[in-house]
């Protein structure tokens, strides 16, 4: 690749003899025009910033033109198969399984290559101007990037082992036991995709910037970025991790049944289907602290102890109510929390809406289409009150709690969504009773378990009947009583 040493200005005439940009864009056009010496200096000294090569020669030399160059074609990422590596010969020694086979493999050399190459540019292209031109500060950029730099050599590793293991006709010969020594370093990766949450939320708060914005916008718009923006950059590692148990298992499924590779290809999809599931969990913890943090409480009674012991968040998202009010609703693994977005010192929040409700004591009723009206009473003094679709009610059996809250959701598929979710939660706090009691149970007892249960203390209760059953039942246990009371004084004559 060669770096155009001058560039055409729009105030200069169109018969200066110039050079074209053909396949390179230089990173001094993505800043604003400044008159200050330092940030030309360093425009002109990234111009020698290198991409991945397009397939010519170093020294090939750029043709002149006498007109301005057209925009720069985007760069396209090498898609070459590696059955197109080979002429006519040499592809007829192969079979038509080993040669799938060593596509698999290849895709899987060629995807470590372009991860490198990603996480290269997103240092050199996005970190370091931003730090140079002091448009982030350090600790800013740190927090949005991460250790990016540490994962470089990971992926370099894998690459040098499995060149080190092509053979002179390209072919790799036996590749599992190169994956199970390398997959555990992949465990560097858990703090990266914890941290993707807050970094992303620093990322969408810096681009209110004017300079950020100006800055990236002007990256999305040159060809190294492929259209791209900064945060699909940062996803990219994230999103290469879930790859791997399918290049894995398309390796397998083309290696015969008596090769050495298939025991330890098995170990390694099972290597990596637990890192990523330890990987899930940590995000998942991560997740839930972080809105847990945002939580804006009006006074401490609204605080349930029940908050500090949630380490799950099941889903989240806008929902309206009856009225037409904008709720976000968390569903917590034990608790339910209905708030509403807010501001507080240019930060934003979630303002707790009532009490929150403990999944134990939640009530779930899935409300027919038409069932109930929308709109407050406002609305409803000048309309008839549209039908609503998409609703369901939440409620607490605590009679404490008093809380009913019908939910509007924008469409079927959330609504079924938000239903298995709620369902599950419900399932696993109000479902099997624990061990203990399942002993007592088997215990002769004239008291039911349903009477010695505290549904508002022991969240592995099963759930109690509503409060207009169990009165109803009380009432009838009464009637009972008096019955029986009445039989026995005729029997002794009192």
């Amino acid at each position: 690749e060669v770096c155009a040493k001058r560039f055409l200005r729009p105030f200069e005439p169109n018969n200066k003899r110039v050079r074209s940009l053909a396949k390179v864009s230089s990173l001094v056009n993505l800043m604003s025009p400044s008159k200050n010496g330092a940030v030309r200096r360093f425009g002109q000294s990234i111009q020698s910033m290198t991409l991945r090569g397009d397939g010519k020669s170093p020294g090939t030399t750029l043709r002149a033109a006498s007109k301005a160059p057209g925009p720069t074609p985007t760069k396209r990422r090498n898609s070459t198969l590696w059955s197109e590596t080979l002429d006519v010969h040499q592809k007829s020694a192969f079979s038509a399984k080993e040669i799938k086979r060593q596509e698999a493999i290849y895709e899987l050399f060629r995807g470590e290559q372009d991860l490198i190459e990603d996480l290269q540019l997103a240092r050199k292209a996005y970190h370091d101007p931003m730090l140079k031109l002091s448009i982030m500060t350090q600790e800013e950029l740190a927090h949005i990037f991460g250790d990016l730099d540490a994962y470089i050599p990971l992926h370099e590793y894998l690459l040098m082992k499995l060149t080190e293991e092509t053979g002179p006709d390209g072919t790799v010969a036996q590749i599992g036991q190169i994956v199970v020594d390398w997959l555990p370093g992949l465990n560097a990766y858990k703090n990266y995709c914890s941290n993707q949450l807050a970094a992303k939320a620093l990322l969408d708060q810096k681009k209110q910037d004017k300079r950020v914005q100006d800055f990236l916008q002007r990256c999305l718009e040159s060809p190294f970025s492929r259209k791209l923006d900064l945060w699909s950059f940062l996803d990219i590692p994230r999103s290469r991790l879930v790859k791997y148990p399918l290049l894995l298992r398309e390796i397998l499924r083309h290696t015969p049944p008596d090769h050495p590779d298939v025991a330890s290809l098995e170990r390694a999809i099972t290597i990596i289907q637990d890192i990523l599931s330890e990987i899930n969990v940590r995000k998942g913890e991560s997740e839930c602290q972080y809105y847990i943090d945002k939580l804006d409480f009006l006074d401490e009674k609204q605080r349930d102890p029940l908050i500090d012991e949630c380490k799950s968040l099941l889903c989240h998202g806008e929902l309206r109510t009856k009225s037409g009010s904008r709720l976000h609703v968390f569903l917590f693994a034990e608790l339910l929390v209905l708030t509403r977005p807010v501001t507080r010192n240019d930060r934003s929040c979630f303002q707790v809406y009532r009490q929150p409700i403990p999944v134990r004591d939640l009530v779930l009723e899935d409300l027919q289409d038409g069932e109930i009206r929308l709109g407050g009473s406002f609305r409803g003094a000048f309309t008839n009150g549209e039908k609503a679709k998409n609703v369901f009610r939440v409620s607490s059996m605590d009679p404490s709690h008093g809380q009913s809250h019908t939910l509007h959701v924008s469409d079927v598929y959330h609504k079924q969504q938000w239903l298995n979710c709620l369902r599950t939660a419900i399932t696993q706090q109000q479902g099997a009773p624990t061990r203990v009691q399942q002993e007592e149970s088997i215990l002769p007892s004239p008291i039911s378990s349903a009477n010695i249960c505290d549904e508002e203390s022991d969240e592995n209760c099963p759930p109690a009947p509503g409060p207009k059953l169990r009165r109803q039942t009380l009432s009838k246990s009464r009637m009972e009583q008096k019955s029986q009371g009445s039989q026995r004084r005729k029997e002794t004559g009192v």
